[in-house]
């Protein structure tokens, strides 16, 4: 047996966390350091770490862990509440994306026939970017005491939705992809999966509902938990050739509403910062392969930025605007969901594995989430700063008369 293993481990926990520090004192996510880290120690610069089998199975549960978090932090009751406008901003936050990813692609590479690679790599260069991030944005509004606002709750209410829409639209690419599999097996697969999912998920609702009541705050919970995300992740590849991640959020989705639901999120949570997420994280840039970026590819990474920047702009803000919303508040709403961050690096991995993208387009990805990182909290404070300085500005009494 080889020891090798431990070492990797070491190297890259270590590096991850401290390209991570050094991120967030310069404003930037932190997941950007991590994926740097592993840029930095791969097989491209300094040689340290390979990607190997056992780490791409370690980066598989990391993301795994990841999405099984991000159901669980779902708030069902609030988008039950702004459910019919936070629908509409999604919706158009995910079509206008993936339309404006699908021309750069095409445009700049050329036009494919339906059905081929070309065709489908377009497709899901639009996917990537439908993902939106709103930690960053949350961050902001809190820090200015916007959060509990109209916009604030819009926007997270629809960040949800766009994420989740975004998982499926994934399920259906990946799905289309194979040749071996009819458009119309790939649907009623997906139709399946959900009904399994809603009568399983009601079934191990009922009973942690119940052994929550019985035992809570045990360890237990957690624990169950998790093997029923793995128990989804598994059967949603296995038996109905769904990405995984798509059966760990909804695994997720079905405990978010229990009584212990942040604690499973605590406990699944330390074990995801502590291990599993560095390495998911890192094997992202393991993977980039910048050796072949070319001038090409660097202007295509530019285009890439602006074109997911303003489409998420143009969707959401149209779609708040048709909502009734101001011309200004439709604005904020649209930088507020044009942040990316992990589920755009999630998805564009999962192209990846299944063969949909190319390593180097990662590059273009990590780009992207560390402008739209920096961008949104400068445009949001600007924004609400200059509503603040018109709602102090005196009113002329004659206007009035």
């Amino acid at each position: 047996m080889s020891y090798a293993f431990f070492l990797d481990l070491a190297i890259i926990i270590i590096a991850a966390k401290l390209m991570g520090l050094l991120a967030r004192r310069v404003h930037i996510p932190q997941v950007v350091g991590e994926i740097i880290a592993g840029l930095l120690i791969g097989p491209g610069v300094l040689g340290l770490v390979n990607q190997t089998d056992f780490l791409t199975n370690m980066a598989e549960l990391g993301v795994i862990m990841l999405m099984f978090v991000a159901g669980l932090e779902t708030d069902l009751k609030e988008l039950v509440r702004t459910g019919p406008l936070a629908l509409l901003v999604a919706a158009f936050g995910v079509l206008v994306p993936l339309g404006g990813g699908f021309l750069l692609y095409s445009c700049y590479y050329g036009f494919s026939p339906v059905g081929s690679n070309g065709f489908f790599e377009a497709i899901f260069i639009g996917t990537i970017i439908t993902a939106t991030s709103v930690s960053i944005t949350v961050e902001t509004l809190r820090e200015m005491g916007k959060l509990k606002g109209r916009v604030g709750t819009v926007i997270l209410s629809a960040a949800i939705i766009d994420d989740i829409i975004g998982i499926i639209l994934l399920t259906f690419v990946i799905g289309f992809k194979n040749p071996e599999v009819h458009p119309t097996l790939v649907i009623s697969n997906t139709l399946l999966f959900f009904l399994f999912s809603g009568v399983a998920g009601l079934v191990a609702y009922v009973f942690f509902k119940w052994f929550d009541k019985r035992y809570p705050h045990r360890r237990r919970i957690p624990i169950f938990g998790f093997a029923i995300c793995l128990l989804m992740a598994y059967a949603a590849e296995k038996f109905f050739g769904i990405a995984d991640i798509t059966g760990a959020f909804v695994a997720g989705i079905i405990f978010c509403n229990i009584q212990d639901s942040s604690y499973i999120a605590e406990k699944v949570d330390v074990n995801s910062y502590m291990l599993f997420s560095p390495i998911f994280f890192a094997s992202i840039g393991l993977k980039t392969d910048i050796s072949g970026m070319t001038g090409s590819l660097v202007l295509f990474s530019v285009l890439f930025v602006l074109v997911a920047l303003a489409t998420k702009i143009i969707g959401c803000g149209l779609a708040a605007r048709l909502a009734r919303f101001h011309w200004t508040d439709s604005l904020k709403i649209g930088v507020g969901m044009m942040t990316r961050g992990e589920v755009a690096l999630i998805v564009a991995q999962k192209g990846l594995s299944v063969g949909l993208i190319q390593p180097v387009y990662f590059a273009s990805v990590i780009l992207l989430i560390m402008v739209s990182s920096v961008a949104t909290p400068i445009l949001l404070k600007l924004l609400y700063r200059r509503d603040d300085r018109q709602a102090m500005q005196p009113t002329d009494p004659a206007s009035l008369s």
